[in-house]
Formats: C-alpha cells, sequence, structure tokens
C-alpha cells in the first residue's frame, strides 16, 4: 500500500474524530447557530494550517412563505480562509457547513457500523468532505513546494438550499483562481460527477375570489382549482424536451371550508441539461401564463430562477480530471466519472469560467436521507489523492495550459 496513505490511515481514528465531532452538531440550513458553531469548531483548525480566516455575515435570505408574504431571514456566516494571498497560482477550495436536516429532525446522531461505516446526519454531504480538504492542505503544507501554491477557502451556509445569499460571494473568491475544488461527497462507487445538470427553483402564485361557499359559491374564483389545472400543464412539460425534468414538489392554500379559496400556491424545481433548455422553459411557462390572462378573477405570479446553470463537460474538465485521475492511478485508484443529474456550487463556478472538480470529499451515499452513510476508508484514501493532487500543482506538475508560463509568488 502507498506509504502516504498507510501514513493517513494510523490518523484514520483523529480523522473519524473530527468527522463525528462535525456531524454532532445540527446544521441544518435555517439553524444560524448550529451552522457558526460548526464554522468556530474549523476557524481553529485553518488558522493551525497558517490560513487568514474570517467569519463572513452575509445578506439575509429574502424569501416567500405559504401564505405568500416576504420575509427576511439571517443565515449562519460564511467561512473564508486563505494563505499566500500573494501567489499568482492559486486554487479555489469550496465545501459548505450546512446539511438538509433541520433541528427538530429525528436523524441526530452518528453511528459507526460493523462494516466500517459511519451514518450519520451530513458524515458524507459534506462535513466527511471538510475533513478531507483539511488533511490534504496539512499534506500540502509540509512541502516545501507549497510556497509556490496560493489557496483561497469558501465555506458557505447555505449550499442545500441553492446557495442564494453566497453565490456571488464564492464566485468572486473563485475568479481569483486558476482552478476550483469542491469537496461534495464522490458518488457511492467512489467516482466522481462529470457533468452536471443546472437547476432552478419555482414559486407558483394563484390569487382568486373569495366567496361564501353556499350563498355566493358562483361569485367565487376557486384558487385551489386553478392551482391543479396549472399544476398539471407544468408537469406535463415533462417528457416534451430531452434532458429536461420540472417536479411539483409542495401545494400550501385555502382556508375554511365554507368559503371559496382565493389564494393557493405550488413550489417546484426544474432540472436543465444546458442553458437552451433553460430559455425553453421560460417560453412555455409563459405560453401557459398566458392561457390564464382572459380568466375572470384569476392573478398568476412566477417567482424563482435558474441558480444553478449547467455545467457542461469541456474541454478544459476534460484535461483536469485526466490530470486528477493520473494522480489517482499512483495509488493504485482507477478513477471514472459520469454526468449527473445532481448539482452543487460547482456549478456556479464553471458559469464563472472557473474549471472545477466537484466531488472530492468521502465516498459514502444516501445523502439527504436518514440511512447517510460514508465510508471510513475512504477518509485516508481521498485526503491522500487531494494532498498529492496539491503537491503536484506546487510543484509546476499539473498545467491547465501548458503553453503559459510559470506562475510565482511576489
Amino acid at each position: 500500500m502507498d506509504a502516504d496513505v498507510v501514513a493517513l490511515q494510523r490518523r484514520s481514528e483523529s480523522m473519524v474524530s473530527a468527522v463525528t465531532e462535525l456531524a454532532a452538531v445540527n446544521s441544518g440550513s435555517f439553524h444560524a447557530a448550529g451552522v457558526d458553531q460548526v464554522g468556530e469548531l474549523l476557524r481553529g483548525r485553518f488558522e493551525a494550517l497558517g490560513g487568514e480566516v474570517e467569519l463572513v455575515r452575509l445578506p439575509a435570505l429574502r424569501s416567500l412563505d405559504e401564505r405568500g408574504q416576504w420575509h427576511e431571514q439571517e443565515l449562519g456566516h460564511l467561512l473564508r480562509a486563505r494563505k499566500r494571498p500573494q501567489c499568482q497560482r492559486r486554487v479555489f477550495l469550496g465545501g459548505h457547513l450546512d446539511t438538509v436536516f433541520p433541528v427538530d429532525h429525528p436523524f441526530q446522531q452518528v453511528v459507526r457500523t460493523a462494516s466500517d461505516r459511519l451514518h450519520g446526519p451530513g458524515v458524507a454531504d459534506l462535513k466527511g468532505g471538510l475533513v478531507v480538504m483539511l488533511e490534504a492542505l496539512a499534506q500540502l503544507e509540509a512541502d516545501p513546494a507549497a510556497r509556490n501554491l496560493g489557496w483561497d477557502v469558501v465555506l458557505n451556509p447555505d449550499e442545500e438550499i441553492g446557495s442564494p445569499v453566497s453565490a456571488a460571494y464564492l464566485t468572486e473568491v473563485a475568479r481569483h483562481c486558476q482552478l476550483g475544488l469542491v469537496f461534495e461527497p464522490a458518488l457511492p462507487d467512489g467516482s466522481l460527477a462529470a457533468g452536471r445538470k443546472g437547476s432552478g427553483n419555482f414559486v407558483l402564485q394563484v390569487a382568486g375570489r373569495t366567496a361564501h361557499a353556499g350563498r355566493d359559491h358562483a361569485l367565487g374564483r376557486n384558487a385551489i382549482r386553478a392551482l391543479a389545472e396549472l399544476t398539471l400543464q407544468i408537469d406535463d412539460l415533462n417528457g416534451q424536451r430531452p434532458g429536461v425534468t420540472i417536479n411539483p414538489a409542495t401545494v400550501h392554500g385555502g382556508g375554511v371550508i365554507n368559503r371559496v379559496p382565493d389564494f393557493a400556491q405550488l413550489r417546484f424545481n426544474v432540472r436543465v441539461r444546458a442553458l437552451e433548455d433553460a430559455a425553453w422553459v421560460s417560453r412555455m411557462f409563459e405560453e401557459i401564463e398566458s392561457t390564464w390572462r382572459d380568466r375572470d378573477g384569476f392573478r398568476l405570479e412566477l417567482h424563482g430562477d435558474f441558480h444553478r446553470p449547467p455545467k457542461p463537460r469541456t474541454q478544459a474538465l476534460e484535461q483536469l480530471f485526466g490530470h486528477y485521475r493520473d494522480i489517482a492511478q499512483t495509488l493504485d485508484v482507477d478513477l471514472r466519472w459520469d454526468d449527473t443529474g445532481g448539482c452543487c456550487d460547482g456549478n456556479n463556478l464553471a458559469a464563472a469560467g472557473v474549471v472545477n472538480l466537484d466531488t472530492l470529499g468521502v465516498v459514502g451515499g444516501d445523502i439527504h436521507s436518514d440511512r447517510e452513510w460514508m465510508e471510513v476508508s475512504s477518509l485516508a484514501e481521498r485526503a491522500c489523492l487531494n494532498g498529492r493532487f496539491l503537491r503536484a500543482l506546487a510543484r509546476d506538475d499539473i498545467r491547465l495550459d501548458p503553453t503559459a508560463e510559470p506562475l510565482t509568488c511576489s
């Protein structure tokens, strides 16, 4: 077995303890105190690597509630760490502090099984990845060549809800780097995600006209009935264009049973393979809306957008994966990748022009469920792989543009 992996395996229990400590803190996206507690646990670890660390307060999240009212909510802080800002050669490392499990969710404990897996909230997505990132940076900093490579880390508090308030911040930081590494979990078989679909979240609201359900029923305009028709029209877009899927997810509306309901709301998600697909979806929404403009007593409002642009397989991405796969082979890891319908901050980085690999964390599965797990053995393997990749970047063994002049620290 590779000596670097063996050395990290000796530290395996401390890595498991670190993941367990992080996952034991509930950091659901809307549990700001828990998100901040995770950030504080990590602050000292990045400072120990010599990084300059700050916790950044982001703008409040503005969102619609189920009654159609706008509200603002403070989320947790974003963690920013950086080292050697004077270096021209820089790498962006991304991850997130939040999970999908709210503070009142029953899935809160971490358990280690006989098959040497950890089960727990966020052990794979993404707290195991945070430990892999830290261990990889520690390997880099132990190499004299580290002086040639600067790094920027952004751990955001809102990735699991689409990074609505952090996306602009993290892409601005990443634009100053030559490439990005995002520590989302690898797929259950250990392979990486290649191309990713884009994603959009939308809220459709229907205002009708209330009336007494018995005496004046004919005067009312039932918003629930209208929303039911609209939901079918939207769902019927599935199958009309390859690569486009639409998922009606939640419905709210109505009130007391002796009044015609005058408000109803649908929340739905759209996945697209290309920007042209997103434009087609927008046109279809306009056509559906146009069929309701002459209906007496109804008013429609559509809110939302495509917050995650598609991440296509590009020549630059293929080249970056080729370098990464070559490093994996030095560890006898036969690394594969495949396209996926999921999305993450890697989508946003790609849209900003930053080539990136985005599933560099632990091997795990059943994420976003109460069966979430990670392979303990993958902590050492993926930490070693990423550490070796960072050291190769620092030694100038890897160049995305072989014709470019070598980059150095000033």
